[in-house]
């Protein structure tokens, strides 16, 4: 049997006990893996053991597609009503309500984000699941008029066993972005959390049982990507795959999925965000939005502001007082009350973003302010400004996911246009101005998924979000998440006899 994780928090912001399985969820039980191997999960605040988790295999992947197979077959898909599926998913909901504390303790004990910003994580979570709840029986098919002869109708069904892969920056927002729209929608589900932050996805398994999920609807494996991210890429009955993450890694599980058999793919990918600050702007809501923009989450969001385009007339007053605020942004452990960043996930991900910031400065930019280490354990990075960019240096073109920020100059609409645009990334974007006009113009032109006008990270459970270019294939959240997870079936039915149809 797998062990049970228990951690008492004894913090400013928290007091209390979390406790689960660190085993692999399958076929609705708690399970060891089929190796017996273990992966070990690291405090980032402190770069110490936290515990240690089982470690998935193909067997063990080969067991889950079994599990949610026969789920789907026998007691889920087309045999319990969209209604029981939405009681189910809102008791979900009201589980995690009820343990809100625990599981905003264990995310940002396991992922670094404050207290405070893991539960605003969690909050959104509960929404989420709770809007797909409404969906679950309301994705329905039309009747569509042809001629007196037929009776034409569509349906929309489930599409069967699909896989799902969840990164580390947001480990259950993601997890509740893929599995709200395709239970709704009636799928089984295998999924796959980073091994970077897999203790809240456990935790949720434990809620799923709770609720009263069937065995088998989903089943939650622990695992290294490349062997059991690119098992469920590479399953010959996995008909569909939903990804997270970096495009290149998104590259990866779109050419393993057409070598295998061919599945549907969505995938929500990287990113290079402009932030566009007009100078007809409020000033003081904008600086707040940018440094809002790339250092929320420590700078760890696909669509962060990481590109900060600023008119020329304001630039000046702007750099100097968005200097100031990214000095006001308190770094330090997540739950101390009134810290806003926390460390880096990994120590990978920590020297991947010093490597960026050392990059910066041997191409020639100004390292405006921060790109040190804060503290003396744990991986902290200070808020960090460029400035003096050219285009062809990496941290203008490359995502860093890190909290640094680029400052750049720009003299009128064709000019941010062309320089907003000059990416292969397209996921977000954001303008700041008081004229309607220009915003809408703006927002048209750029070549985004989402464009912010007078705001930035904004997020909604009805509102899609999904990128152009390199930033991904297929939308998340709103209802155009649930085509991700649902076949469309085409129905006719000929109401004539048969020789007043075809006759000599």
């Amino acid at each position: 049997m797998p062990s049970t994780w228990s951690y008492s928090f004894d913090t400013q912001v928290y007091k209390g006990t979390a406790e689960f399985s660190t085993g692999l969820f399958i076929d609705g039980n708690f399970v060891d893996g089929s190796s017996g191997k273990t992966i070990d999960v690291i405090n980032p605040s402190t770069g110490k053991l936290i515990t240690k988790i089982a470690e998935g295999t193909l067997d063990d992947l080969n067991t889950a597609v079994r599990a949610a197979q026969k789920s789907f077959d026998t007691v889920w898909g087309l045999h319990m009503p969209g209604r029981d599926r939405g009681v189910l998913l809102n008791k979900l909901a009201n589980l995690i309500e009820t343990h809100i504390d625990a599981v905003s303790a264990v995310e940002a004990l396991d992922n670094g984000k404050t207290f405070y910003w893991a539960k605003d994580d969690v909050t959104a979570v509960i929404n989420c699941f709770r809007y797909y709840a409404g969906w679950a029986d309301k994705n329905q098919g039309k009747t569509i008029e042809t001629n007196d002869d037929k009776l034409v109708y569509t349906r929309h069904e489930p599409i069967g066993v699909v896989g799902q892969i969840i990164p580390w920056n947001f480990p259950l927002l993601m997890l509740a972005w893929k599995l709200g729209p395709a239970l709704a929608t009636g799928n089984s589900v295998v999924l796959k959390p980073s091994e970077f932050t897999p203790l809240s996805a456990l935790f949720i398994a434990k809620l799923i049982h709770e609720a009263g999920f069937p065995p088998g609807v989903v089943n939650i494996l622990n695992g290294y990507g490349s062997v059991v991210g690119q098992g469920i890429a590479e399953h010959m009955d996995i008909e569909k795959v939903a990804f997270t993450g970096s495009t290149l890694v998104g590259r990866k599980i779109m050419e393993a999925a057409a070598k295998s058999n061919l599945k549907n793919v969505t995938l929500e990918l990287g990113g290079k965000s402009p932030n566009i600050i007009y100078d007809d702007c409020d000033l003081d809501a904008a600086i707040e939005w940018a440094a809002f923009g790339i250092y929320y989450n420590h700078g760890q969001t696909c669509c962060a502001g990481s590109r900060i385009f600023v008119h020329e007339r304001i630039y000046d007053e702007f750099l100097h007082r968005f200097t100031e605020r990214a000095r006001s942004v308190k770094v330090g452990d997540p739950f101390q009350a009134g810290n806003f960043q926390g460390p880096q996930v990994s120590h990978v991900q920590y020297e991947r973003i010093l490597g960026y910031i050392q990059s910066g400065k041997e191409e020639g930019a100004t390292l405006h302010h921060g790109g040190e280490r804060v503290g003396s354990e744990g991986y902290f990075i200070a808020p960090t400004i460029f400035t003096d960019v050219q285009p062809h240096m990496r941290i203008v073109k490359e995502e860093i996911f890190g909290p640094v920020g680029v400052v750049i100059k720009f003299r009128d609409e064709d000019d941010i246009l062309a320089q907003a645009n000059d990416t292969v990334y397209g996921l977000a974007a954001a303008v700041f101005t008081r004229d309607i006009n220009k915003a809408v113009r703006t927002a048209n032109a750029l070549k985004a998924g989402t464009v912010w006008v007078n705001c930035v990270n904004s997020l909604h459970p009805a509102v899609p979000f999904g990128g152009y270019k390199q930033s991904g294939i297929g939308r998340e959240l709103g209802e155009y998440a649930l085509a991700n997870y649902t076949h469309v079936k085409a129905v006719q039915v000929h109401l004539s006899h048969f020789s007043q149809v075809w006759s000599p």
